[in-house]
């Protein structure tokens, strides 16, 4: 599985399938739509139902418990947060469903790891740099992953992959609002070519 999350902010619920659609058949393997997009849980509902047992399918900017109810009764199953709450990492772990937190910090990986989590996303990814990640990493436990986001692009998904990174979240490099089905296909396979080129 490609560990790569398509962060669909702005995406508004008619557009959902189809730019869905040219995600997954690209490869990705999850899908996370912001909260601060319009009508979200519709977007979530409707990719949930027809992707579902394809990728994983959430939110981001999850920011509340009540916010990681809404989405799980919307079918989303994938909870991302640009922070670290042990809040919410518990209710999403208390619901089945995949909790991603955001985290900066030694300190914060940390509270993340001793909420449940085992994936964490280094945000931004851009300011800690490769660099900052490798030192984290050197403490972290072996079966924690760390996503970056917030600077990692098809330009470098090797040196982040060299300083310890699992996987990925990709926001405007893959999808701007009022980007067409066919732009965000062809981003989205770009995205893949660079990531399997910078796995092997």
């Amino acid at each position: 599985m490609r560990k790569l999350v398509a962060i669909l902010r702005g995406i508004r619920p008619d557009e959902a399938l189809g730019i869905g659609e040219a995600l997954v058949e690209a490869g990705f393997s999850m899908i996370e739509v912001p909260l601060n997009s319009p009508e979200p849980l519709d977007s979530i509902r409707q990719m949930a139902g027809a992707f579902g047992d394809a990728a994983l399918i959430g939110a981001g900017t999850v920011l509340t418990p009540g916010d990681v109810d809404a989405v799980g009764q919307a079918g989303g199953r994938l909870v991302v947060s640009p922070n670290c709450d042990p809040a919410v990492i518990a209710r999403t772990l208390e619901r089945g469903m995949v909790s991603m937190p955001g985290v900066f910090t030694p300190s914060e990986c940390f509270a993340a790891i001793r909420a449940g989590a085992r994936a964490i996303k280094l945000f931004p990814a851009s300011l800690a740099g490769t660099a900052g990640l490798k030192a984290i990493k050197a403490v972290l436990p072996a079966d924690v992953e760390v996503y970056a986001v917030g600077g990692a692009s098809a330009d470098n998904f090797g040196d982040w992959f060299d300083a310890g990174a699992a996987g990925f979240g990709i926001g405007t490099a893959l999808y701007k609002p009022g980007d067409t089905v066919d732009t965000v296909a062809a981003s989205a396979r770009a995205m893949v070519a660079a990531y399997d080129r910078a796995r092997r």
